[in-house]
């Protein structure tokens, strides 16, 4: 699957997953084959950061 190459559209897609279908950041990368460093570098370039507790980006 390729993933939303807009930041914007990225941050909204990622937290859909993770809201919908996964318990964690760790279990969507793995799942889904994302390089988790690289979208969390991607999502942090536009100012959002992940929150493990909450389970999203914002």
């Amino acid at each position: 699957m390729n993933l939303p190459q807009d930041p914007m559209m990225l941050f909204s897609f990622i937290n859909m997953k993770l809201r919908d279908q996964y318990a964690s950041l760790d279990d969507l990368c793995e799942d889904m084959n994302i390089d988790k460093s690289t979208l969390i570098n991607t999502l942090q370039s536009v100012g959002f950061e992940y929150n493990a507790e909450l389970n999203k980006f914002w």
